[in-house]
């Protein structure tokens, strides 16, 4: 899966478009106040020139203060101009990277699991801060205020040329050079910029991946070997980044050092313009004071161009992400009281470009009826469930629920009827509240209720009830205590069917009878689908569906299972065995 996009640097602004248009009224703002403020800037060599010729030459001692004044005027005035465009264009600039950075976010918590299958999260996280970031410093710096730079520029050469236009054409002898350097590096630039977005992705990715597992890592004494990892992926975004510092630093030593010798050559020919008296010294005081403002905005424009490569690379890896269509589609249809009806019919699965994981599953499971999916690992027991939270979609066959096809319904219809416990369990910093609610409005009643049929009291009152803390990854509560605050957090939610996957695999003896009796006393009530390992969890259960390699080979209850000798009879035999010997 690609993480930059193909489209051209025109066709990325045109993407960026729909972003910015929802501020357009305050670009408009900056956009009109850059032909004034440019205009303040073009005025004030043509007073001094005017003032010295005009006033101080010929000692017109009024002239001069009139002079003095409209200068301070023109001053006061680009100063009021330049506030208002940067004002503007600042605030604007904020809020399209704050749009930017929301439909990254949005875009990305809406994709199927394969997406997070194939995407480290390093590279998500840069995608939604550094590159978005380096976005906002481009329309604040770069792109935008460009407008006022080729503004000034054209003004000062036009005022110039109206001036004297012999002095402007010895000025225009070095635009070609600057002009051929200026796109060449550019062109250099945009290529390490796009690598300085990929290594950094690739080192953040891995640095997230290393905490992550940090435990791992040193269990295993692998420190000095990660840190190897992390020192190659950081020494290439370093590479990277000091090549793109000495390109653009010759880029800014090309501009000013063809400044000074455009002020040589001006120095040298207006001089003896002066002395023929074809060059008045107003004329040259002017064009001295139009050459640095002249210089000053394309030696910023070289910087800018620095910005812009650096939000062109950005762009393309962030429009790169949003191109990737990994989302579940979505139905239209709503179960507003939904029974727990499940049915699958002929269903096959595979994940991405790999083998079959299903073949023909055909199961149904009445309203309130509690069906065990056993098997050995890899017999695609955990798949059925992710199929019916529509964790990944693109399967054959028939899955509906309450004889709807899940196609056809809403996700968020069909994931208020499913719930899920899983075996490792997803905790948030924050109060236990807001584990368990995950912020919707639920009364703490209800959550209290919760608590008690998920045997959790005793979990809640250790961490100070509802409003007490759990830190950072549930590092204050134990795997089995995870696991009833789950339990408890998927009967706050209290949906029809509900998949305890492996939900008792990791928990104690103890820990396990809590969530065994709140499973009696609550899930008989609902559609239970329970995939477990260890067989002693499931046996009362209604049905016991077998899975071998992705297919459904044997159905029944317990006994009748055991009594049939097959392959549950064996899997039974080997764990009780297995047990005793224990």
């Amino acid at each position: 899966m690609s993480e930059e996009t193909t489209r051209s640097d025109s066709a990325l602004w045109r993407s960026l478009w729909p972003f910015l248009a929802r501020d357009k009224a305050l670009y408009a703002v900056a956009l009109l106040l850059a032909p004034a403020t440019a205009l303040m800037v073009i005025v004030q060599p043509w007073l001094l020139q005017h003032v010295i010729d005009t006033a101080i030459i010929p000692g017109d001692l009024d002239g001069v203060r009139r002079g003095a004044l409209l200068f301070l005027g023109t001053i006061v005035a680009g100063f009021v101009f330049q506030v208002g465009h940067t004002l503007a264009l600042s605030y604007a600039a904020m809020r399209t990277i704050t749009h930017v950075r929301h439909a990254v976010y949005t875009h990305t918590i809406t994709r199927a699991q394969r997406f997070f299958d194939v995407q480290p999260t390093g590279r998500l996280l840069t995608r939604a801060t550094n590159d978005v970031e380096t976005l906002g410093e481009t329309l604040t710096a770069g792109a935008i205020t460009i407008v006022l730079d080729a503004l000034q520029v054209t003004g000062v050469l036009v005022a110039m040329f109206l001036l004297d236009a012999r002095l402007t054409l010895v000025l225009l002898l070095v635009a070609p050079v600057l002009g051929v350097v200026i796109e060449s590096l550019r062109r250099v630039l945009r290529g390490l910029y796009t690598e300085i977005r990929t290594s950094l992705a690739e080192l953040n990715a891995y640095l997230s991946e290393r905490l992550d597992g940090v435990q791992i890592v040193q269990l295993y004494r692998d420190e000095e070997r990660t840190l190897q990892g992390f020192d190659e992926r950081l020494d290439r975004y370093r590479d990277a980044t000091v090549r793109t510092n000495v390109y653009d630093a010759l880029v800014y030593a090309t501009v000013d050092g063809l400044s000074s010798v455009t002020l040589a050559l001006m120095l040298w020919y207006g001089s003896g313009g002066l002395l023929e008296g074809t060059v008045t010294a107003g004329v040259l005081a002017a064009f001295i004071d139009y050459v640095a403002k002249l210089f000053r905005p394309i030696q910023e424009f070289s910087a800018k161009i620095a910005i812009i490569q650096r939000a062109m690379a950005a762009l393309s890896k962030i429009f790169g992400l949003l191109d990737v269509d990994e989302a579940i589609a979505s139905g239209e249809a709503e179960l507003p009281t939904p029974r727990g009806e499940v049915a699958l019919q002929g269903v096959q699965f595979a994940y991405g470009d790999g083998p079959k994981v299903l073949h023909g599953i055909d199961l149904h499971v009445a309203p309130g009826e509690v069906v065990a999916l056993v098997g050995r690992t890899g017999s695609g027991k955990t798949t059925i469930g992710k199929l019916l939270t529509r964790a990944y979609e693109g399967f054959s066959g028939s899955i509906t629920l309450d004889g709807h096809a899940l196609a056809d319904l809403s996700v968020a219809s069909v994931r208020r009827a499913v719930g899920s416990v899983h075996q490792d369990v997803q905790l948030f910093p924050g109060t236990v509240r807001f584990n368990l609610t995950l912020g919707h409005p639920v009364d703490d009643d209800r959550v209290r209720e919760a608590v008690r049929l998920a045997r959790a009291e005793q979990v809640v009152e250790r961490l100070g009830g509802l409003d007490g803390t759990i830190e950072e990854a549930g590092r204050n509560v134990s795997a089995g205590e995870a696991q009833l605050l789950s339990f408890a957090r998927t009967l706050v939610y209290d949906p029809a069917v509900v998949i305890l996957d492996e939900a008792t695999a990791s928990v104690d003896s103890l820990t396990e009878a809590r969530i065994q009796e709140a499973t009696e006393a609550i899930l008989r009530r609902k559609t239970t689908l329970v995939i477990a390992h260890r067989l002693s969890t499931i046996v009362g259960a209604d049905r016991i569906a077998v899975l071998d390699k992705g297919r459904l080979v044997e159905l029944g209850s317990h006994a009748e299972l055991l009594a049939r000798g097959g392959m549950y009879a064996r899997l039974f035999e080997e764990q009780f065995v297995e047990g005793a010997s224990a």
